[in-house]
C-alpha cells in the first residue's frame, strides 16, 4: 500500500489527537475539508486506521501495579503456544503480550491494583497453564515512557 506525504501527515495528526475535527485536520495538513475527509475514509476502509480510542489517565482510577512477566514454556509447540495466547487474550489483566526470541518465550505486561490481585492472576492464569514451565516477574517502579504512536516512515519501509 502506498501512502503519500499527505496521508502520512493525516495519520501523524490523528495519532496525536484523534478528536480533531475534519475542518481543523484539513487546515493543519493543507487540504480542503472534502479532500481530507475522503483520504481519512480511504485510510479507514483500507484498515490503516483500525479504530479511534480515548486514552485514559490510570491515576484517576486509583493505584495500580504494572508487572512485566517473562514466561518460559516447557515445550515450543504451535498448538500449546496458541492455547496460551488464547488464554492471555481473554484475560483483562494482560494489557500486552509478546512472543519473543531468546531465553523466554513470552513477555506480558500485566496491570493489577495490588499484590494480592497479582497473586490471584498467577494462580488462575499462569499456574493453570499446563505448558508453563517458569515465569519471572519484574515490578515497574515508574513508567518512564509510554507512547501509542506507530512509527510512520518518511521513505523506504
Amino acid at each position: 500500500m502506498f501512502l503519500d506525504r499527505l496521508d502520512k501527515a493525516i495519520l501523524r495528526q490523528l495519532q496525536s489527537d484523534a478528536s480533531l475535527s475534519n475542518l481543523k485536520l484539513a487546515e493543519i495538513v493543507g487540504l480542503s475539508p472534502p479532500a481530507c475527509l475522503k483520504r481519512v475514509k480511504r485510510l479507514e476502509n483500507q484498515g490503516v486506521i483500525s479504530k479511534r480510542v480515548a486514552l485514559l489517565d490510570q491515576s484517576k482510577f486509583g493505584n495500580c501495579l504494572h508487572m512485566i512477566v517473562e514466561i518460559i514454556m516447557k515445550q515450543d509447540r504451535l498448538d500449546l503456544n496458541e492455547s496460551f495466547i488464547k488464554t492471555v487474550r481473554g484475560c483483562e489483566q494482560v494489557h500486552e503480550c509478546y512472543k519473543v526470541t531468546g531465553n523466554v518465550d513470552f513477555v506480558l505486561v500485566v496491570v493489577v491494583p495490588d499484590m494480592p490481585s497479582y497473586e490471584v492472576f498467577c494462580q488462575k492464569v499462569l499456574y493453570q497453564h499446563a505448558n508453563m514451565n517458569n515465569f519471572r516477574t519484574l515490578i515497574s517502579m515508574n513508567r518512564v515512557k509510554y507512547d501509542t504512536k506507530v512509527h510512520i516512515p518518511d521513505e523506504g519501509c
